[in-house]
């Protein structure tokens, strides 16, 4: 080997391939297995970083889901050099065809199995109903003329509240809780009701421990799309105040259907669209909830450099991503009055040592009424990372013009309505937003009444040097989320003199 932590591996059916037919990687080495429309199956060997490996205990690279299975498998490896050469994944499809069950034995299966269950089933319930009076029990000690207080348990649990397990229980990478931590947090949650519906599933209001949580269940046929919100989430130092709490992730599957759960933070308040609507907003919560976004988005933009291992070549350090769906949708408001980020699904991440965009494996765009010229005119160079974030910054200068709407001064305001809610339909194609936006280069207009107040004739400035046509000269994250902190300090000045 060329190093004590590289390897090398068979790599075949990939562009990246060298002329031997060989890679290395400080990673694993992978076979994966794919059925084609036609039936046949194809293999595909090659490198996996490990910078890719997330998380590095149980890396989502190299799973697959029983779903998935009946066209695509995947197998890591790392015990030697060309470890992935003799290896071959099994198709779930392959396997129903070679062992067919007869009905007869099956009649036997359910016949011996329901009594089974039925039996478990009671003395399961049971042992439950036991275990629950002795804990009622136990949970109180007996005063000297024998009534009973309140006491501590006998054991106290490692965290009390999910702050407390994200605190105890994380490894302090950033990345969340441990996969078997999440597993048991999302079964022992109890949905309350059904807050939202997307085109994903629906959202529910959940409860764990007595704490609320939000719960987006994925339809089985958007697997992917959970798939890679999880990733993201999992991202090292992801964790932020401003960009919306990860919790847990699991797949509950009884035999007949699936359902994909991703559990987060709860906020109240819900997003930032609903909260518009209903609410105003005075010139300080307006700076309030537009600095949380742009720190939020300034956050996500920033790539964080690790610090070198001497066992490991990789830099555990977080990548630059960018959103690619901002819209006050995905935005949910805090009880503060702050803001977080939400709906990670179809965001991508960079890779400053290949210099290259991971682009998810997801054939939809962001939302039409929010897409940047450059995307919509498809001059947009997608190998380029800092096209998308400059596409966030033009979507960003639209939310801050919905947040701006609604800014009572003296009890003068304007109704909520999306941007360009007077140039396009409701549900606008590409080619009428084309228009309006890339041939008619109009913008969302701005009242006169908003140059007579300091914090609204900034946020105009903002908007639009957030939306200009030239996605070079529009400003970064961290200039917008530099000059909304210049309104607070004008502001504090004013009140000191």
């Amino acid at each position: 080997m060329s190093n004590l932590t590289d390897i090398k591996c068979l790599c075949k059916n990939l562009p990246t391939c060298g002329t031997d037919e060989s890679c290395i990687t400080d990673g694993m080495c992978y076979t994966s297995a794919q059925m084609s429309k036609d039936g046949s199956i194809s293999y595909e060997f090659g490198c996996i970083p490990s910078n890719k490996l997330v998380p590095p205990e149980n890396p989502m690279k190299c799973l697959h889901s029983e779903l998935t299975k009946v066209r695509f498998a995947i197998k890591c490896c790392r015990e030697r050099d060309f470890c992935n050469r003799e290896s071959r994944p099994t198709l779930a499809a392959a396997f129903l065809r070679d062992s067919q069950l007869s009905l007869d034995v099956f009649k036997i299966v359910l016949m011996i199995a329901i009594p089974c269950i039925f039996v478990l089933t009671l003395v399961s319930v049971y042992f439950v109903r036991k275990r629950t009076r002795d804990q009622k029990t136990w949970r109180y000690r007996s005063d000297p003329d024998g009534s009973l207080t309140s006491g501590e348990p006998l054991i106290q649990s490692q965290g009390s509240s999910i702050k407390d397990l994200i605190e105890n229980t994380s490894s302090g990478s950033g990345s969340g809780l441990p996969l078997l931590v999440q597993r048991t947090i999302a079964r022992q949650i109890q949905l309350v009701e059904s807050i939202g519906k997307g085109r994903y599933g629906e959202v529910w209001k959940g409860q764990w421990r007595g704490e609320s949580v939000a719960v987006k269940i994925f339809s089985s046929r958007d697997e992917r799309s959970w798939f890679r919100e999880v990733e993201i989430y999992q991202t090292i130092m992801l964790r932020h105040d401003n960009i919306l709490g990860f919790i847990a992730a699991d797949n509950k599957d009884n035999g007949t259907w699936t359902q994909l759960w991703l559990v987060t933070d709860y906020h109240e308040n819900g997003s930032l669209y609903d909260y518009l609507y209903k609410n105003t907003v005075d010139a300080a919560g307006v700076a309030r909830m537009a600095y949380s976004i742009a720190n939020g988005l300034s956050h996500l933009h920033m790539e964080i450099q690790g610090t070198q291992h001497t066992l490991r070549k990789t830099e555990q350090g977080k990548p630059a991503i960018a959103h690619r769906d901002l819209k006050s949708k995905n935005i949910l408001v805090k009880s503060n009055g702050t803001c977080a980020i939400a709906d990670l699904g179809l965001a991508v991440r960079y890779d400053s040592d290949n210099d290259s965009v991971d682009i998810p494996p997801n054939p939809r765009v962001g939302t039409k009424r929010y897409l940047a010229p450059e995307v919509l005119d498809e001059t947009m160079n997608p190998n380029q990372f800092d096209a998308y974030k400059r596409a966030d910054i033009y979507a960003l200068g639209l939310v801050f013009w919905e947040i701006s709407r609604r800014c009572n001064i003296d009890g003068v305001y304007e109704d909520y309505q999306l941007p360009y809610y007077d140039m396009v339909p409701s549900d606008p194609s590409i080619e009428e937003m084309r228009k309006v936006v890339c041939i008619d280069k109009a913008r969302p207009a701005i009242p006169i009444r908003w140059q007579y107040n300091e914090t609204l004739r900034v946020m105009s400035r903002l908007m639009k040097e957030c939306w200009y046509a030239n996605a070079a000269a529009r400003l970064t994250a961290l200039r917008v989320k530099k000059s909304i902190a210049a309104i607070d300090a004008q502001e504090d000045l004013r009140m000191n003199v």
